[in-house]
């Protein structure tokens, strides 16, 4: 593969919008279920995802700057589309090339080269979500092949994908569970290996992805089984770090063509005799999706260089979480904007920014629920702080390698003595805070790059708006409750 990227960035680009606008309404079969295999033929015909396949297997080398690229571009066009390259590039393909055997990897990439196989991962179970390390799929050992039994749901390309990565904890002799966590591949065309899909659900957006549950009992070879370095649970901290790294591919790509779409509609739609776009609170609108637009550049900057797979990413949780939480918060609040400044026509499926909502609305959620990753990030930072201490926030952001840059701009709203025993609602918003104090520092590093500089000061401005408030929050010492036993005296038909 010696196509230069650009070139071969293009020639990707230009297939996208033969297929998506050309030859196919994109805003109508995003309504359906499932892509038209045709579509996806045509997607799949300039193999992007050779984009995480190793040169000496045929591809171009796993460079995280050229997945993220791919990332970006299909978002673009389909945020489901970038979703389904994202789940077998970060949660499939670089899984198998750094951790899989070297006997099973060639057959693997030479069927998503020549007959674009497609590959998923199963971790989440009905009565296990985030709870990873609780999973009851578990596996027994007997001559040259593991037994997987278990249930595993919401799983994206159910029924679709090839290839699953699946997790699972041994059984010992006396039934229980091992803690550690491993890895097996499996092959669903292989005998004893097909994975029975007991339901789809019906999601809420994402329509072309198909979820569902999945029922396992399978003979996996012994060679399909990953090799950790040390540890499974360090295994998957490093594999989903890496994928949350290359969140900001598929929201660069999203967030860019809604800020097209609302900069095209604002600057034509004529309210009151001028343009949408000569208002004042219009124009604060655009800048917080230019801002959002900015902070995923600088996302994608840092991720080329720091998740490669040469690059051990276990401990790095503050950062993977930072940019997870921050990259999905602004997707969601991008596409609520566009829908507002886009008036009647954006509230439709058929409408990116009404499809917007929905579809960004599970990154949120999936991979971690954002306020569970807020509270790891305010827990890893108060562990930090204890460990040096140093109990002054500004303080430790200074000395800080991800918010040194930043910590002056912060230093008015930072400088403060942090309590260490915090009631979770408050490590949500300390860890909302951190995540963007994070940010400002990446934003920082792209502007001594040469970024933009309206669109790096602009973006500071509002980041600067958006930690005062979550700081003021922080310090606000309301203690409001839920109400559980509310029926009595709360009908106003009653007091009317």
């Amino acid at each position: 593969m010696s196509t230069n990227f650009s070139e071969y960035i293009q020639a990707f680009e230009k297939t996208l919008k033969s297929v998506f606008h050309e030859r196919d309404d994109i805003n109508k079969f995003s309504s359906q279920r499932g892509f038209p295999p045709l579509v996806m033929r045509e997607v799949m015909s300039g193999n992007p995802l050779s984009v995480a396949i190793p040169e000496n297997y045929g591809g171009r080398g796993i460079k995280v700057k050229e997945c993220l690229g791919i990332l970006a571009s299909a978002a673009y066009e389909s945020l489901p589309l970038s979703l389904t390259f994202g789940i077998n590039i970060g949660l499939f393909l670089e899984p198998v090339a750094k951790y899989a055997n070297e006997i099973v990897k060639k057959d693997i990439f030479q069927r998503f080269l020549t007959k674009q196989n497609m590959g998923g991962l199963m971790i989440t179970e009905p009565d296990h979500g985030s709870g990873a390390l609780n999973m009851q799929t578990s596996f027994t050992e007997k001559d040259d092949r593991f037994h997987i039994k278990g249930t595993k749901h919401w799983q994206g390309l159910t029924g679709l994908a090839d290839y699953w990565l699946i997790t699972s904890r041994h059984q010992k002799q006396d039934g229980q569970l091992g803690r550690d966590i491993d890895f097996f591949i499996c092959d669903v065309t292989q005998k004893n290996q097909q994975v029975v899909v007991e339901e789809y659900y019906d999601n809420l957006g994402l329509y072309m992805i198909p979820y569902g549950k999945n029922k396992l009992d399978l003979q996996i070879p012994k060679n399909f089984k990953l090799n950790p370095e040390t540890t499974g649970i360090k295994m998957m901290l490093d594999i989903l770090h890496r994928s949350r790294m290359q969140f900001p591919g598929m929201g660069l790509g999203f967030i860019k063509r809604l800020m097209d779409e609302a900069l095209n509609q604002c600057k034509n739609r004529i309210v009151g005799g001028k343009s949408l776009i000569s208002y004042d609170q219009v124009q604060f609108q655009i800048s917080k999706i230019q801002s959002a637009f900015t902070i995923c550049s600088a996302f994608c900057s840092r991720s080329s260089t720091k998740s490669s797979i040469e690059n051990d990413l276990s401990a790095d949780g503050i950062e993977a979480n930072s940019v997870k939480t921050i990259v999905t918060d602004l997707m969601q609040e991008s596409a609520q904007t566009l829908v507002q400044l886009s008036g009647a026509k954006g509230y439709r499926l058929s409408h990116i920014g009404g499809r917007g909502i929905v579809d960004s609305r599970p990154f949120q959620i999936f991979e971690g629920a954002n306020e569970m990753l807020y509270t790891q990030i305010s827990e890893m930072v108060i562990k930090l702080m204890k460990k040096k201490k140093e109990f002054n926030l500004f303080q430790f952001l200074k000395n800080f390698d991800l918010t040194t840059k930043a910590s002056e701009f912060f230093k008015k709203q930072t400088d403060f003595s942090l309590n260490t025993d915090l009631p979770q609602r408050k490590l949500v918003d300390l860890g909302r805070a951190i995540g963007r104090i994070v940010s400002a520092g990446l934003v920082i590093d792209l502007a001594e790059k040469g970024f933009r500089k309206d669109l790096i000061e602009n973006c500071l401005s509002s980041l600067q708006q958006d930690i005062s408030n979550l700081i003021y929050s922080y310090h606000n010492s309301s203690k409001i409750t839920s109400v559980d036993e509310y029926q009595d005296g709360s009908s106003w038909l009653e007091f009317s």
